[in-house]
């Protein structure tokens, strides 16, 4: 079998003003979907390991984080292109009032760090089109990105 040269795929990152993409009609009102994807550093695929293995054995930490940061789902994967290269890929959903990764504490400082050691700086951010969940998932996500100053009395955000 023969092997193919392909031309390296370009890492384009959005800018620090990009607003976002515009949010399908599909989304719940007052959330955002996003898929993002970097390109890894050079031989760093160890690393990106060694960061997912980080954030599972510290998965209760985690999700600790996600209230504060309106996040109802993240999910991070890992593609080796046509290329040779290696990309990762994560999807979250979230409220559109949400602050991101707040690096106030240990485990999110080290969650930055493993970034800076394994991929290239920002994101490409890829184009949302469709959300379809099942309307108990959908309700849960819609809650999960509520503010707590948004809860009605009484109403509990978890």
């Amino acid at each position: 079998m023969q092997e193919q040269n392909y031309a390296p795929i370009p890492f384009q990152p959005a800018g620090p003003d990009f607003p976002g993409w515009p949010v399908p009609a599909s989304v719940p009102p007052g959330m955002r979907m996003e898929l993002s994807r970097a390109k890894l550093l050079d031989g760093r695929e160890s690393s990106f390991d060694d960061w997912m293995a980080m954030l599972h054995e510290r998965y209760e930490e985690c999700l600790a984080t996600l209230d504060r940061e309106l996040m109802a789902v993240e999910a991070t994967f890992l593609n080796q292109e046509a290329d040779g290269s290696w990309w990762m890929y994560h999807f979250q959903m979230m409220g559109e009032a949400s602050p991101g990764l707040v690096p106030d504490n240990p485990l999110d400082q080290a969650h930055l760090e493993f970034g800076k050691k394994t991929k290239h700086q920002g994101w490409e951010e890829l184009q949302p089109r469709f959300f379809l969940a099942p309307p108990a998932v959908r309700a849960a996500v819609e809650q999960a990105g509520t503010p707590l100053s948004d809860a009605q009395p009484g109403e509990s955000i978890d």
